[in-house]
């Protein structure tokens, strides 16, 4: 008889690091934090000695939009909802890619020009795989998960976005 996957959800007790919120399945691991975000302890979660190939997708903030220059952004999201849309996509993307490990994290409150807002590590035996599957989870990611972004403008205004490329949100003080 085959059993359930087993999702678990972990709060970090660290008190260094009180706003990590993480879901697990498997070989796919997501989390939202306030904490500036560390790559190789994302890449870490995905090594495997069956893996050939690991790719890494860092987003970082840039200093202009559309030639209007940025100050910060700042990120928010429903902690529970995000966590299981990203857990979901992970799923998929394993299965359909047959990775190895996936690992999606991704920053809210401010970040500041330079500093990522989401990193994406897959593992997968070869590159052809690693390389679609961490395309697709930026994608899925960016479509579908829900997180909203606020970018603030020099001067302290500020336009709200869901957290899609392009297009331009409302003006807010």
């Amino acid at each position: 008889m085959a059993t359930e996957p087993t999702t678990t959800e972990a709060t970090t007790t660290n008190p260094e690091d009180p706003t990590t919120h993480s879901l697990s399945e498997e070989a796919c691991y997501v989390a939202l934090t306030d904490l500036p975000l560390d790559i190789k302890s994302v890449t870490d979660k995905v090594r495997s000695p069956e893996a050939g190939a690991i790719v890494i997708f860092a987003g970082t903030t840039r200093n202009n939009f559309a030639t209007h220059p940025i100050s910060h952004l700042s990120y928010t999201a429903y902690h529970p909802l995000a966590l299981r849309t990203l857990l979901s996509i992970a799923t998929s993307l394993q299965t359909a890619h047959q990775l190895h490990g996936i690992a999606m994290v991704h920053r809210l409150g401010e970040v500041p020009i330079g500093e990522e807002s989401i990193v994406i590590a897959v593992s997968a035996a070869h590159r052809q795989a690693a390389w679609r599957a961490g395309e697709d989870a930026l994608e899925a990611c960016k479509a579908r998960v829900e997180i909203w972004k606020r970018e603030v403008f020099e001067g302290g205004e500020g336009v709200w976005r869901a957290n899609r490329d392009g297009g331009r949100g409302e003006r807010v003080g």
